[in-house]
């Protein structure tokens, strides 16, 4: 077999960057598998992004070029104590060839793409990102995310002067970067919950969609659990957020009565007083629908501050 070359690895490793990039510019971060699998032309050859297994190495590359997490895949990645992404290895050999790729990454200081999946066919991109570490033990990477701008300028030489600065650097943006794919994957659960619709006017359009919580994820108790959340197009969320309107633990919804009482053309007629005592569409399955305690307490605030 024709080893392929370090240089050759590295070339199309830049175009697969650049060519993702290209297409979170056009599609948004969020992309669909077909996408990613077809991937991208490199010198007259096909270059896929990622394959059925979760550590894809494509033909043109020494390394592993990306891994993936899959909606209800096989394997259990988490988040460690110190905010590191835990990626599982390929089997329960740590000699396993995919296993060895990613060691030889970390070895290397050689960049991936980490493909989350938010849903089945949906995939939110995240790069770059390093391999910092290795627990055979624990069949599991360490996985960090570093700033794409930093790496593109990686050739100035003050962007190199000190380690503990990168590292410095990874941590935090790690921790933005979670919070942002955490943020994604509660969004695809409620909205697919909610079969692509505002639980209170039924609108359809996904772009328009937002996932609301019940109990703000800024306290105890907002986890961005399903049943923690409703489907809801962005002027129904600011309206619920601001009490415009609250939902009772019936699933009814109750506008405060300041609002009803205004006079101010179609779009609060149509948009906020026509929802008074309107029940809401629910997910089919039972344990997704919104937790009737979290509601009795985000209304009881409702009643107290805004209610007659």
């Amino acid at each position: 077999m024709v080893r392929v070359s370090d240089e050759l690895d590295q070339r199309v490793r830049l175009a697969a960057f650049g060519w993702l990039r290209a297409q979170v510019d056009i599609h948004g971060e969020v992309l669909p598998r077909s996408l990613l699998a077809d991937g991208f032309t490199f010198d007259g050859r096909r270059v896929p992004l990622l394959g059925p297994q979760g550590i894809f190495k494509p033909a043109l590359c020494e390394m592993p070029l990306s891994i993936t997490t899959s909606p209800n895949g096989p394997y259990a990645d988490s988040w460690s104590p110190d905010g590191r992404l835990r990626y599982a290895y390929r089997g329960t050999d740590p000699a396993h060839a995919d296993n060895r790729g990613l060691r030889r990454a970390m070895q290397t200081g050689i960049p991936l793409v980490y493909f989350f999946g938010l849903s089945p066919g949906r995939y939110m991109v995240t790069l770059p990102v390093f391999i910092v570490g290795d627990h055979p033990e624990g069949l599991s990477f360490d996985v960090q995310v570093d700033d794409f701008a930093q790496i593109a300028r990686a050739q100035d030489p003050l962007d190199m002067v000190s380690e503990d600065r990168a590292a410095i650097r990874r941590e935090y943006v790690t921790a933005t970067r979670r919070r942002r794919l955490h943020q994604e994957a509660f969004r695809a659960r409620v909205i697919e919950a909610y079969r692509t619709r505002c639980a209170f006017c039924r609108l359809r359009h996904e772009e328009l969609l937002d996932a609301a919580h019940i109990t703000p994820d800024s306290e105890a108790g907002g986890e961005p659990v399903v049943s923690n959340g409703l489907s809801l197009c962005k002027l129904h969320h600011a309206a619920f957020d601001k009490h415009f309107l609250a939902l009772r633990p019936d699933y009814i919804i109750e506008v405060r009565r300041s609002i009803l009482e205004e006079e101010d053309g179609p779009m609060l007629l149509h948009g906020l007083k026509e929802m008074h005592q309107r029940p809401i569409i629910l997910p089919r399955e039972a344990s997704l629908r919104p937790d009737r305690d979290r509601l009795e307490a985000r209304y009881a605030e409702f009643r107290q501050g805004y209610a007659p």
